[in-house]
């Protein structure tokens, strides 16, 4: 009873010692971030205080935390919220640094199993808001800003074309801010891809509208209040041919005709405002 009292009131007694690279865990943690992919087990490597900390507020399932030697302090601080039987490493500076991809880490990483969703899901809050289609959305900012934009202003749910970018990328869960462990995303290659998705979309009556930084009907004239799934393409190509041949509608957002384009996050951004507007007038 002393020992467990001691480890509630000092958390850093449940940190394990970790000095070598070839640890199974550690290993994970290094292959996970290294091809921003999940683990074979399914687990998803996260990195940072503020990311940890929403994963802990999501409801995520830990399957290991690590820190870093020089900052086992975030240890107090994050410990007393994560269940005992999680495994919590701590590791030399230069070990960590190893495993970690950003160029400052901030001292704590983990492997967590994030919440699975499916098209149908998606398709089941189609009247709630609009399904983002990303085909071929490269920057990983992009892509995390638009999954923040979306949870945001209640869209249905994501959906990752070919060519996308990881949403397993460490940069994209960063600017998610969260929104990666509680939102509906799905690998449209998983599902069948993209074709075989927009057919079903067309068949349960949800409208194809595609974006365009050059033409298109301007945003503030075109209802999407109802069920619609908007495709973004990627930054300099824009949607491909064969997906442009299959939309109902093409929309564009108006702006200064100095400016060339906006990016796709802000443009996702912009659209999704919009539709919730649209959701609130009507």
């Amino acid at each position: 009873m002393k020992q467990a009292s001691e480890s509630a009131a000092n958390p850093q007694h449940r940190l394990r010692r970790i000095e070598g690279r070839h640890n199974a865990l550690v290993k994970e943690l290094r292959q996970a971030f290294a091809h921003a992919e999940c683990t074979e087990e399914g687990d998803c490597s996260i990195e940072g205080l503020r990311i940890v900390e929403e994963a802990i507020r999501s409801g995520l399932r830990f399957k290991a935390v690590f820190f870093k030697e020089s900052a086992q302090n975030l240890a107090e601080r994050l410990l007393p919220q994560i269940g005992a039987n999680v495994d919590t490493l701590l590791l030399p500076d230069k070990l960590f640094d190893g495993a970690a991809p950003s160029e400052t880490p901030q001292g704590v990483a983990a492997l967590v199993r994030l919440k699975d969703f499916s098209l149908e899901d998606m398709l089941e809050r189609a009247q709630v808001g609009p399904i983002i289609v990303a085909a071929g959305l490269q920057d990983p900012g992009n892509l995390g800003t638009i999954l923040r934009s979306a949870e945001a202003f209640g869209s249905a749910g994501v959906v990752l074309g070919e060519g996308t970018v990881s949403p397993f990328n460490s940069k994209v869960i960063r600017a998610s801010a969260g929104s990666m462990f509680r939102f509906p995303v799905i690998v449209a290659k998983a599902a069948g891809g993209l074709e075989a998705i927009c057919a079903k979309f067309k068949k349960q009556g949800v409208r194809l509208i595609a974006t365009s930084s050059h033409k298109g009907t301007p945003l503030d004239q075109v209802k999407i209040s109802g069920p619609a799934a908007i495709f973004i393409g990627s930054e300099g190509a824009g949607l491909p041919r064969t997906l442009i041949a299959q939309m109902d509608e093409t929309i564009a957002i108006p702006h200064a005709p100095q400016v060339e384009s906006l990016n796709a996050g802000v443009a996702g951004s912009i659209v999704l405002y919009e539709a919730a507007r649209q959701r609130r007038i009507g």
